[in-house]
Formats: C-alpha cells, structure tokens, sequence
C-alpha cells in the first residue's frame, strides 16, 4: 500500500488507546478496529458486566466520533429509534424530528429484547446508511457504525435476531473474561476514575475514512477467491447446514479480509487471512439442520470443520 507508514500510525494508535480500557484483549481489538476499516457493523455476544459498552464508547471516542447508546426494550418503537414527524399547532406543520440513529457510532444495548418490528427498524440503516420515514429518504452522517450487544445466556423476554438482520453485521465476537492477572490490572486502573473517560482522540473522520479507501485497494489473487469460494460453496452443500453462507456474506467475508490485511500492513489477502476471520465473519450466516442443532453442534465448530476440509491454495 501506497500509505504504509500513516496506515501503521493510524492502527498502532488505535490499538493503543483501546488497549488502556480494554486490557488483555488484542484480538477483540482487532475485530473491531477490521469491522470498521472495512465499513460494516459488529455483533458482540457476551454476558454482561465484560466491557461491550466500553470498548464501544473508547473507540468512538479514539476517533472523534458522535456516540450514542439506545437499550433495547420490547416496548421499543422504530420510531423511538429512527424519528418520526413532529406537529407544530402553532401553524399546523410538521417537520422531522431523527431519532438516536441519526449518529456515527451507534451502540445498540441488548438488540435481541427488542421486537423484530423494531429490530427490522435497522436494516436499511445498516445496509445503504439512510433511514426512509413517511417517503422521505434521510442520509446518515459518515461513518455510521452499528455495535450491538446480546446475551447469550439469559433468552427471557428475548427475541432471535432474524437471518436477514445477523446477516447485516459483517462479524460477530465475544470479549470473554480477562486473565486474573489482567483482570487485576483492571481494578487498579477503576480504583479512582473511569479510565475511558480519560480516552482523547488519535484520529478523526477523515483519516478513517481515508484508510477505508486504501483496504479496498488490498490484491486478492484469484486462487485466494476462488478458496474463498470453495469454502463458500462447502458450507451451501454440508450435511448439517440447511442453509449455508449467501452471496453478501462472501463479499462480507471478502472485504473483512482486505481490512484485516490492512491491519497487518500488507496491500494483498493471504488465505491465513480468510481462515482467521472464518469464525466471526460466517458462523453466524448459517442455520444447521434441526439434527445438528438439536445435537449441539455450534456453528462455530462447523466453520471450523470446513476450514480444515477445503484445500489451501499454495
């Protein structure tokens, strides 16, 4: 890549200033930090209380961005979410009033205790970063980043995130708990402030944005997409998936690799690359047969059964 040293900069302070509010967790880091460079949303999945708000809310602030954090409820109304139009009686007129949506970083606590009514609220969001109400077409501001959150241990008053809306997150990861060392560290660090709140800027907008841009230009030879497209085709014919991953979720998985070499200061895909975002990127994109589900098998474990099928290109 043409921009190595301001890319290596841009990562590196990245990197750093999550790493003081998110300790020991590197690889959650680069999760997120690939997600964002290669322009899509990111589903986390963990229990409470592991730093899901904090790592959005540190990032956000990293680079200069408008944060804002919505708690999905049941009684939750797209409206709530997008906006809708206000009456003036003073002279009968109505005008738009945006909703929270209407941000660049936008953590959605909880997504899966809201109605799939209000769930569907975001695709469009999501996917084409605007918002239609009563006709009228509202662009978002840029970048617009989903991060949303799930629990996937307490399913009460829960509603399962649609294959049409998991498909709209390009990865899905947990944090998971610290190691006792780290984890000490942690408690020192919250012994009189918040670390985040000291979080400042390292980079703005249009660095961002700029390095979207140099991702897309990463080489991918055609024997890399065509493994690509091998592992794709496996998981459309396995016997324990009933639906394998689609044409988006290839790109999804295209795109998330460009990025993700860009984080390792390459300007071409290896097929390591693929194989290290396998998990993330397609587990959640497939349904396994009813046998498969009911036998516990996770989907994860079948990622990774197909990775380890499908030829690697030398």
């Amino acid at each position: 890549m043409a921009e190595t040293p301001a890319q290596s900069s841009l990562i590196t302070r990245l990197r750093t200033n999550l790493d003081l509010v998110i300790r020991g967790k590197r690889e959650a880091i680069d999760l997120l930090l690939t997600a964002v460079i290669a322009g899509g949303h990111v589903l986390l999945e963990d229990v409470p209380g592991l730093g899901k708000t904090t790592l959005a809310k540190a990032f956000a602030r990293s680079v200069h961005l408008q944060f804002t954090r919505v708690q999905f409820t049941p009684d939750l109304l797209p409206s709530d979410i997008m906006g809708s139009q206000v009456l003036h009686p003073e002279n009968g007129s109505f005008s738009f009033q945006a909703g929270p949506v209407f941000t660049q970083v936008l953590l959605a606590d909880e997504i899966n205790r809201a109605s799939p009514r209000t769930q569907s609220a975001l695709l469009e969001a999501m996917s084409e970063g605007q918002v239609s109400v009563d006709g009228t077409t509202h662009a978002l501001p840029q970048p617009f980043i989903v991060l949303a959150t799930q629990n996937p241990v307490d399913f009460q008053g829960t509603y399962p995130l649609p294959e049409a809306q998991l498909d709209r997150f390009l990865l899905r990861f947990s944090l998971g708990y610290p190691p006792a060392e780290v984890e000490l560290e942690v408690l020192d660090a919250h012994r009189s402030a918040q670390p985040v709140d000291a979080i400042t800027p390292v980079a703005d907008q249009e660095e961002l944005l700029q390095a979207r841009r140099t991702a897309m230009d990463a080489k991918v030879s055609r024997e890399v997409s065509t493994y690509l497209m091998q592992v794709v085709q496996r998981t459309r014919d396995h016997a324990q998936l009933e639906l394998g991953v689609s044409t988006r979720g290839a790109l999804a998985w295209y795109r998330a690799a460009q990025a993700y070499a860009y984080l390792q200061e390459r300007d071409w895909v290896s097929p390591d690359d693929l194989q290290q975002l396998a998990i993330p990127c397609l587990a959640h994109r497939v349904i396994p047969t009813p046998q498969a589900r009911y036998g516990g098998t996770s989907m994860a474990s079948l990622v990774e059964a197909i990775i380890r099928e499908v030829p690697v290109p030398a």
